[in-house]
């Protein structure tokens, strides 16, 4: 199924001077505004069961106009109409002897009054009205498949820049790790220099390492040091990023309207791309996710526009 975006415009000239123009913006819903003329007034309703038949989502304009001669069947009044005017001219003169009588264009315009609308310009109306719906539906998906070019290069950059994260992560905690225990050790050495100095400073230390031996010390440390790797180990982070993107490519190419399940997708990357930042524990992952963040924000622009 094609992907459509909420963009679009079309115009359509029809028969007899009828010109019905439609354009649409991206909006959470389908909301339909008619601009008819007064003449056109009575099709409102099948022309917003027209329009909500083919578009889903939007802020929609409808403008139908008249131009040159209004909307009429070709065929001549009938003869019951022309009848009926010619006995109402007689009763007029019996009242009114000075009256003047209807010339034939005058007659043949009140004729046409009188008739009843025809089925013909119904059908002009709403053919109108389906062939602009049409090529705006078209315009449409022709900018969704521009959108979903968009999109798709973006998620080859993400996924780009999350496999050059993805291997630089074990060695990223584990010099990390490394520098963890290294202050820890430079804490514990500082400890026993001032140990050494005097029993008031060797009370204080030992009151302040919990009263630990040296090697439960060591442990605690190791224990830290693996709580600490942790803490700053994005590797879930980027499995569950590089899962929404094969997910939003899978809905990209499957189609139809799939605007609020990617703008959630979004929402999702969003939120990996930011815990990746926030627990980065170096200079290369904190550049590489500003790069997430910015490539997911342009996606986040072009989903805005899909149906």
């Amino acid at each position: 199924m094609p992907v459509y975006s909420m963009t679009g415009y079309a115009s359509v000239t029809h028969a007899r001077g009828l010109v019905v123009e439609c354009r649409s913006v991206n909006g959470r819903f389908l909301d339909l505004s008619l601009k008819l003329p007064e003449e056109l007034r009575g099709f409102e309703p099948a022309l917003r069961e027209l329009v909500g038949s083919r578009i889903k989502r939007g802020k929609l304009e409808l403008r139908a106009s008249l131009h040159g001669t209004e909307i009429q069947t070709s065929q001549p009044p009938s003869a019951e109409v022309l009848q009926q005017l010619a006995q109402w001219q007689a009763q007029v003169h019996q009242t009114l002897p000075q009256a003047q009588a209807l010339s034939v264009a005058e007659a043949v315009q009140l004729a046409r009054s009188m008739a009843p609308s025809a089925t013909a310009n119904d059908a002009d109306v709403l053919a109108a009205a389906q062939d602009c719906i049409e090529a705006l539906a078209e315009a449409r998906q022709r900018e969704g498949q521009r959108l979903v070019d968009i999109l798709l290069e973006r998620i080859a950059l993400i996924e780009s820049l999350a496999a050059r994260a993805q291997p630089l992560v074990p060695a990223v905690v584990q010099r990390q790790q490394a520098r963890f225990l290294e202050r820890w050790n430079d804490a514990l050495k500082a400890a026993d220099v001032q140990a050494a100095n005097g029993a008031a400073t060797a009370a204080g230390a030992a009151a302040g390492a919990g009263g630990l031996a040296p090697q439960a010390l060591q442990e605690r440390a190791l224990s830290e040091a693996a709580a600490f790797a942790l803490r700053i180990d994005v590797a879930e982070e980027l499995s569950r990023l590089q899962a929404h993107l094969q997910e939003i490519r899978r809905l990209l190419q499957q189609g139809g309207e799939l605007g609020k399940r990617l703008d959630f997708l979004i929402q999702e990357l969003h939120r990996e791309a930011n815990t990746l930042g926030s627990k980065s524990a170096a200079l290369e992952l904190t550049s590489l996710s500003v790069d997430m963040k910015v490539a997911i924000e342009q996606m986040r622009e072009q989903v805005q526009n899909i149906e």
